[in-house]
């Protein structure tokens, strides 16, 4: 499944994009994530995946900016399962 995070209309807001079926849950991207947006979840099919945090969602521009990150959490995916629309 693809979860999108953030806004995907024409606001210019960041979003985070994570394909939960490449994720092999080991949860690297919530450890290296400076700002602690991510979370690990069971999912529906009782896999472990990331997901911005629920009360994070909607301010992820304000919150995670590509200059403080610099997709550590994208950087660290071995599987290739998070994205970054900026």
């Amino acid at each position: 499944m693809i979860a999108n995070y953030g806004y995907q209309d024409a606001s210019g807001e960041y979003y985070i994009i994570i394909d939960t079926d490449k994720c092999n849950g080991c949860g690297e991207c919530a450890n290296v994530c400076p700002k602690s947006i991510l979370e690990m979840i069971t999912d529906d099919y009782d896999e472990l995946v990331p997901m911005v945090k629920e009360e994070l969602s909607h301010r992820i521009g304000y919150i995670c900016e590509a200059s403080d990150c610099v997709y550590k959490c994208q950087k660290v995916c071995t599987e290739d399962a998070i994205t970054h629309s900026w």
